[in-house]
């Protein structure tokens, strides 16, 4: 493709990331436009049909084509963009790491109420959820440094944004969440100096989260309160 691709952004969406780094590992160069998700502008209602970001704005003959959801839209890179292949060759291996995909899915689902929660014991249900989902992860971890040993992969790009959450939810209060699982570390210290993963966000991420979790009194920052 010569024309530039446009990716329709938000500074904390992790399913954004997930785009942002499968472009970068792709090295398809993109332009980048963040919106405010609590103020959502009008164009960007009217391309977007389930008002969520990421989007792909993919410029054609005359007219653009619009992809939405993060899945389908690494799919399509896949798919259509030379450089290093994020999805095994084998069709079962690559079914399996499409359901990790959607494990990681989960995850998140469970960290919006992790981090927005006002309820310590509603927080403390889920630090369980968390931490047995992540021993979950632990079992089907090999060597690493990535998901699928030494190759990164789409399931690296899913799961980096996650534990990018905790780079900044340790500074508040180390939970536990990882003890005990040393392979599920390893691999978050291999995905955090990943080139792509560091660049998915602006330098001001964990300013905007801890902000995030102000705005929602989230009782994990009482807990941090609690324990400093």
């Amino acid at each position: 493709m010569t024309a530039q691709l446009t990716l329709i952004s938000h500074h904390l969406c992790p399913y954004v990331q997930r785009a942002a780094i499968a472009l970068a590992e792709k090295g398809v160069p993109f332009q980048r436009v963040n919106i405010d998700l609590a103020d959502k502008p009008d164009w960007f209602l009217r391309i977007s049909p389930l008002g969520k970001v990421p989007l792909l704005r993919i410029p054609q003959s005359g007219s653009e084509a619009i992809l939405f959801e993060s899945s389908v839209i690494c799919e399509y890179l896949e798919e259509t963009q030379t450089g290093p292949k994020l999805h095994p060759a084998d069709p079962l291996l690559r079914a399996r790491h499409r359901g990790w995909m959607e494990f990681g899915s989960s995850i998140i689902a469970d960290l919006w109420v992790y981090e927005t929660t006002q309820d310590t014991a509603a927080l403390e249900a889920k630090r369980k959820v968390l931490q047995a989902k992540f021993a979950t992860v632990e079992a089907e971890l090999a060597e690493g440094p990535y998901f699928a040993g030494s190759r990164f992969s789409l399931v690296d790009a899913v799961f980096a944004p996650i534990f990018r959450y905790f780079d900044v939810f340790d500074q508040i209060s180390d939970r536990g969440i990882f003890k005990g699982l040393p392979r599920v570390t390893a691999w978050r210290e291999a995905l955090a100096g990943r080139p792509s993963v560091k660049t998915a966000v602006g330098e001001d991420y964990p300013q905007r989260l801890m902000a995030f979790l102000e705005q929602h009194q989230a009782a994990l920052l009482d807990t941090g309160r609690v324990a400093a």
